[in-house]
């Protein structure tokens, strides 16, 4: 019989760890969750800046192909995906789902009565704030006082994106465009988690995203340093209407595009599954003895201990 490990994970596989993980994220410090959350929305941000740098710097291209621009702002922008994917960090959307690729786990470990009921609501509003806090510092901090795009075309750029994202649409075309995009999102975080090593990670990740971006799907996070960004350039735009219009109705769309990818996860591979507090203890995921540990590692990038 052949000893080779298989390239990939097995979908009952993912949707397993991304259960016995979300234990694991819910007995972390609320201050370590929101310090992951603060990194996710930098590391985001970084992907949205080189994407509008691309749209934004390609004025003469986008008058004459506007779908190849739009094309090439999407391939940039999952940088920032990849590097929380890869880091572990905290960013909401993929929370919201079940355990798809960088933490969609609580909704289908709470159906599973794996943890409690305040446990969904609190890592919501922690991410929630420490993606926003990190998205505004990128904008403010690293983006507007740097000075690097305070000049047109770039400048402009951002106004019109600002209010393409959150003055333009109705309130439910941004809640449509919510839930598309958080299905991608979460598609890629789920085939990310099924891969075994990095290139693979990477890959599997980037083209669901590059295809949300590209489409012009609103994710809640991304919009938090776009639409920002755009309003302290002087987009003509308050802050109460942004919250209204585009935050609540980007954040409830994503929701239920989360749902769309973790329910029938559920439904698929775990319709027999009963959470245990034996299969996952913590103490054991901490120092490698777990038999599940392993596996939960190589989907979410558990560092291994140790021995001092």
């Amino acid at each position: 019989m052949s000893s080779e490990v298989a390239s990939t994970l097995k979908p009952a596989q993912v949707a397993t760890a991304m259960v016995e993980l979300a234990v694991f994220k819910h007995k972390t410090r609320p201050d370590k969750v929101f310090i992951k959350a603060f990194a996710a929305g930098v590391l985001l941000s970084f992907g949205g800046l080189l994407s509008e740098i691309i749209q934004g710097g390609a004025m003469g291209l986008n008058a004459q192909n506007p779908g190849i621009v739009k094309v090439l702002g999407g391939f940039v922008f999952p940088v920032g995906l990849v590097m929380i994917v890869l880091g572990g960090y905290e960013l909401l959307t993929s929370n919201m789902m079940v355990g798809v690729l960088t933490r969609p786990v609580f909704p289908m470990a709470l159906i599973k009565r794996a943890v409690p009921l305040w446990s969904l609501p609190l890592n919501w509003v922690i991410v929630t704030f420490g993606n926003l806090v990190g998205s505004l510092f990128f904008a403010a901090i690293i983006t507007k006082y740097s000075g690097i795009v305070s000049t047109d075309p770039y400048k402009s750029y951002a106004v019109s994106f600002a209010l393409h994202k959150a003055k333009d649409p109705e309130w439910h075309q941004i809640f449509l465009r919510g839930i598309g995009c958080n299905w991608l999102v979460c598609v890629a975080v789920w085939q990310a988690a099924g891969a075994r090593e990095t290139f693979s990670k990477i890959v599997a990740a980037w083209f669901p995203i590059w295809v949300f971006v590209a489409c012009g799907f609103d994710h809640v996070v991304a919009n938090m340093f776009s639409v920002p960004l755009g309003i302290m350039f002087g987009a003509d735009l308050t802050v109460a209407e942004y919250i209204r219009k585009s935050l609540i109705a980007s954040y409830l769309g994503n929701i239920v595009g989360a749902l769309f990818v973790g329910l029938p996860a559920l439904y698929m591979y775990l319709g027999d599954y009963r959470y245990h507090d034996s299969d996952t203890d913590l103490r054991s995921l901490e120092s490698g003895s777990n038999t599940h540990s392993e596996t939960i590692r190589e989907v979410y990038r558990v560092p291994t201990p140790k021995n001092d």
